[in-house]
């Protein structure tokens, strides 16, 4: 039997969103759990474990880009292997393979339960069957209350109550998978297919895992799904994530919790209620719009547009008129119009987001989406894009310009590089990484609070989104 000594050192590396990094600190978790020694540099590491991504074009290519980089390190570092994981692997595995010789292996989601034993094997020399793909949202009943019960033994990233997370990082915040999977059927998202039906993790996993990620420092909770506007309807309870929020706030350590993903369809007026009058629960609203003219979101098999769309920000902004609130849209999408165009420009003019993610349509394999007639030329696309990254980036400064003498609370993430007696952090209305941050100048001289600090003060000028804060 191979002693734990002799398991061998992995670098695991992330592409793509939040919950592929949950995804990655659990396959860190088994992995350190039988003996593996996790490195932070894969040109330091005997395996090269890539998590990538799968969900747009250029996050493809970037995923395909870090792999091959990984591989020339096997004739300039100590790499010997490397491996894909992720939702690029499993949704393409063989094909991805087979362009990717210079990859050791290529593993899907079920997988990650005995990750330690492939790579082992790997190390040794084998070369395991590359994962075929499936539609994942067959592995479960139809009906959401049924697959509890039927999900027992599958492999589920981010839901074995048993894995023990192993931080791959320092940071005062950490991302915490409360679902996974989807059940909408968005004309062209292929997510639902490689990722599966909705599924509920249950609240007492979530919550120990809270209290663990506390116990490790983590003053900011971002909980992530696919939908969490979905959480507990495939247990029984639509009011769970209503429930389990003042539970998370109320934990030793934890300052905030922050709710990704809300489906505009779906959200409650008393999820809304919740959130508002819930101390600790940020007054941030992460709102899937992805465009505003309603015959547009039919084609892309949504619901909503220009007047409910404000309806709904009018709901989150009379409750807490304060709340961030940030989107993402997508142009160019098979059948647009001019007048689309125009609905969708009227619509973020009059909406105030604090941060809008503009992007352009492009066809996803297996997806409705590509069967539509009415596809654009990519030039009109990246005109569209282009035009609407305009606007935007000129209605989210002016957004940002609306706080200023706003009173903030910073969450302290790091030191400001550029500048001796300032740090970096982000407000409540600011989520992490896309949403802007806060420069915080205390003066020469005055000793700098901890990244995990918490700092008070007023917004007193802007840099596009992002703010500077004079502390009180």
């Amino acid at each position: 039997m191979t002693s734990p000594a002799a398991r061998g050192s992995v670098a695991v590396v992330t592409l793509g969103c939040t919950r592929n990094e949950v995804d990655s600190e659990e396959l860190a978790g088994r992995l350190a759990a039988d003996g593996w020694t996790l490195v932070d540099d894969a040109a330091a590491a005997d395996v090269a474990l890539v998590n990538t991504c799968g969900f747009v074009e250029q996050a493809k290519k970037d995923s395909i880009d870090t792999l091959l980089e990984a591989a020339d390190l096997k004739e300039t570092g100590r790499t010997q292997k490397v491996v894909a994981v992720g939702c690029l692997a499993e949704r393409y595995g063989q094909t991805l393979a087979d362009e990717l010789p210079d990859a050791d292996a290529v593993l899907g989601f079920d997988s990650y339960a005995d990750m330690s034993s492939h790579l082992r094997s790997i190390l040794d020399g084998a070369r395991p069957a590359s994962h075929v793909p499936s539609d994942r949202r067959r592995m479960l009943p139809l009906t959401p209350v049924e697959r509890p019960a039927a999900s027992e033994g599958l492999s589920l990233p981010g839901h074995d109550a048993t894995v023990v997370r192993s931080r791959l990082g320092d940071r005062p915040w950490a991302p915490l998978k409360i679902a996974s999977g989807c059940d909408r059927r968005c004309s062209f998202c292929a997510i639902p297919m490689f990722r599966g039906s909705f599924v509920s993790r249950r609240p007492s996993d979530v919550l120990n895992e809270a209290r663990w990620l506390a116990d490790q420092g983590v003053r900011e909770l971002f909980l992530v799904s696919e939908n969490s506007t979905s959480y507990g309807k495939d247990l029984g309870d639509l009011t769970l994530l209503e429930t389990m929020l003042p539970e998370l706030t109320g934990i030793e350590g934890i300052e905030r919790v922050r709710v990704s993903y809300l489906q505009p369809a779906e959200v409650r007026p008393g999820l809304l209620e919740t959130m508002a009058a819930t101390p600790g629960v940020s007054p941030w609203y992460d709102l899937s719009f992805q465009h505003a003219s309603t015959p547009l979101l039919r084609r892309m098999r949504r619901f909503g547009g220009t007047e409910p769309f404000l309806g709904l920000l009018e709901g989150v902004r009379s409750r807490q008129p304060l709340a961030g609130a940030r989107s993402n849209v997508i142009v160019g999408f098979p059948g647009e119009t001019e007048a689309d165009v125009e609905e969708l420009e009227h619509f973020l003019t009059e909406a105030r987001l604090d941060v809008v993610g503009v992007f352009g349509y492009s066809d996803e394999d297996g997806t409705e989406g590509e069967r539509l007639d009415g596809h654009l030329p990519e030039h009109v696309v990246a005109e569209r894009v282009e035009r609407l990254t305009a606007l935007v980036e000129e209605l989210t400064a002016q957004r940002a310009q609306e706080r200023l003498d706003e009173e903030v609370t910073v969450l302290v993430e790091s030191h400001d590089e550029d500048d001796p007696g300032a740090v970096v952090g982000r407000a409540d209305h600011q989520g992490p990484d896309v949403d802007g941050v806060c420069h915080v100048r205390l003066g020469d001289g005055v000793p700098l609070p901890a990244p995990g600090s918490f700092v008070v003060g007023r917004v007193v000028g802007t840099e596009g989104v992002d703010l500077l804060v004079e502390p009180r």
